[in-house]
């Protein structure tokens, strides 16, 4: 497999991005191949301090660099060199099997839905983060921020998607599905749930357990919650909260440091045809490793071809 890596994006590269991939060799058993897209002068000193097998990963050179703060559509458009614009042009060619960028996210997700497009039945691609409940395990939030508006059949494909990934990638066989609401009752909630929830409750590849509320969230009691973007963002930013208090305070807790995104790295844009993992502006090393081992758990679990089969059927 061939897992290509934006070393440009995000506030610390490219020096944290080889250090991650340095730790991906160091500690992940793997037969990947990584292809690091960037600028070979600046690449070439930090590689050579890194002492990597020089089979184990090639380097494309990239003359150009979006910023975080660009506008994504006239970046892509105007520079096509850029190592975002070269990874999609990869992914799009077959060239890499993956493609992991810490850098613009507008321009990650644009590229992503004009590159490589959504799995046939997707209406909408989504994106989802681990949620750290108590028992020491992780379920999964859906939407989380760029699907701020949605229909009922959105979120009923979000927990299609999220079923699958929790299954394959988490490891919960089965996974329960619950639609994050105001109140546990049947016919509770806003127009978008009162109308979802039927939906999914009569879905048959869906272990519907019903409504779940806020302070169900970090439980049990669903592995996959789904909700539309603008709230999932909400709860996302609120939960990395936890754990920015904790440094604040210099609180040491197991439990609070799993909310630390670094811990899963970045988020994979789920229901589009080629594995896309889009990480935090401020990544350091256990971020990229983390990423880098996410794309190639999708690709050796084949996440993508069994998304399809589902929505075929």
């Amino acid at each position: 497999m061939r897992i290509g890596l934006d070393m440009m994006g995000g506030d610390f590269a490219p020096l944290e991005a080889v250090k991650g991939v340095k730790l991906f060799f160091d500690t992940v058993a793997t037969d990947a191949h990584l292809v690091m897209i960037g600028d070979e002068e600046a690449l070439a000193p930090l590689l050579a301090d890194a002492q990597l097998d020089q089979s184990k990963y090639s380097v494309v050179h990239s003359s150009q660099v979006i910023g975080m703060n660009e506008h994504p559509t006239k970046a892509l458009k105007e520079k096509p060199q850029s190592s975002i614009g070269i990874g999609f042009h990869l992914l799009q060619k077959g060239k890499i099997d993956a493609f992991i960028s810490a850098g613009n996210t507008g321009a990650m997700m644009v590229g992503t839905f004009y590159s490589i497009k959504a799995i046939e039945g997707v209406q909408r691609p989504t994106i989802s983060t681990p949620v750290p409940r108590e028992d020491g395990s992780f379920g999964l939030l859906l939407d989380v921020g760029i699907n701020a508006d949605c229909k009922p059949e959105n979120l009923v494909q979000f927990a299609v998607l999220g079923s699958l990934y929790s299954k394959h990638i988490l490891g919960i066989n089965n996974p329960t599905v619950g639609l994050l609401n105001i109140g546990e009752e049947e016919g509770k909630g806003n127009l978008l749930a009162q109308a979802t929830y039927p939906l999914l409750k009569e879905h048959p590849q869906l272990n519907f357990v019903g409504n779940v509320e806020g302070r169900d969230v970090l439980t049990n009691k669903a592995d996959v919650i789904v909700c539309e973007g603008f709230t999932g963002n909400v709860v996302l930013k609120m939960a990395e909260s936890f754990h920015d208090i904790a440094l604040r305070r210099n609180i040491k807790d197991d439990y609070i440091q799993k909310f630390n995104f670094e811990g899963y790295g970045g988020t994979p844009v789920l229901g589009v045809s080629q594995p896309v993992i889009i990480g935090h502006g401020i990544s350091q090393a256990t971020a990229f490793k983390n990423m880098i081992s996410l794309a190639q758990q999708m690709i050796q679990t084949k996440l993508l071809d069994k998304i399809r089969e589902s929505f075929v059927k």
